[in-house]
């Protein structure tokens, strides 16, 4: 598939802007290869600040760059980096670093409503817990705690401000960065691995070697199937 050299050019997507995903493909330190191509696909409409936007749908790609395989009670890793958006009939390269990752049944559950209504009744009229913990009253705002931080989108989604979870090695706002951003179904301040017991990030990518996201095991081997959440975040 050839792509449009730009009209949606690179620099056009600044510095710090998260681009939440689901993995199409799945990272098995045991089956994965090096060299072996991902994919993912962004979850939420990204709006920038040029008033264009990052389209749902839109398909980042990436590749394994280092595997080790859990052996004799030893612990796993895996290597990878995103590298490619396609969006908007142009093929744009990236850096990305990763703030937050989530299981497939974290995702669902994001999805499913806590509070109220029955199946019958429509998602605008949900209540449902973004992963990290904030409440989500769709067609209205993101709350932590008493505090509102965002606003529910329509269709899906969520617009709010990025934070910094005392304690957390990830950063909140940066460069200036203080528009609403697409968080899906995350919290403001998730950060690092939910509803995997056993994985962590261990480099972000943020750091040399830059854009290198790092994903290990204690006991076994690194397991992230397709379906899974991704909190990526655009580095220049």
């Amino acid at each position: 598939m050839l792509f449009a050299p730009t009209s949606f050019a690179q620099s056009s997507i600044p510095n710090g802007t998260i681009l939440p995903a689901t993995l199409n493909s799945s990272l098995n330190s045991k089956k994965s290869k090096v060299g072996q191509r991902i994919t993912a696909k962004v979850a939420q409409d990204v709006p920038l600040p040029s008033g264009s936007k990052i389209h749902a749908g839109s398909k980042l790609i990436g590749h394994i760059l280092a595997v080790s395989p859990a052996a004799r009670g030893t612990g796993a890793s895996l290597s990878l980096k995103f590298d490619t958006i396609y969006t908007s009939g142009s093929s744009i390269p990236i850096t990305t670093d990763l703030r937050a990752l989530a299981s497939m049944m974290d995702v669902l559950d994001a999805e499913t409503p806590k509070t109220g209504p029955d199946r019958g009744s429509p998602s605008t009229a949900w209540v449902t817990l973004q992963i990290g913990g904030e409440a989500n009253y769709h067609s209205g705002p993101i709350t932590h705690g008493s505090e509102v931080v965002g606003q529910s989108v329509l269709g899906g989604g969520a617009l709010v401000r990025v934070a910094s979870k005392p304690g957390s090695k990830c950063r909140g706002e940066v460069d200036d960065h203080h528009e609403p951003q697409a968080l899906w179904l995350f919290a403001s301040d998730a950060c690092g691995t939910y509803g995997f017991i056993d994985l962590a990030i261990a480099h972000a990518g943020r750091t040399e070697p830059v854009g290198q996201i790092v994903i290990t095991s204690e006991k076994k081997d690194v397991n992230v199937p397709s379906g899974s959440g991704l909190l990526l975040r655009v580095l220049k």
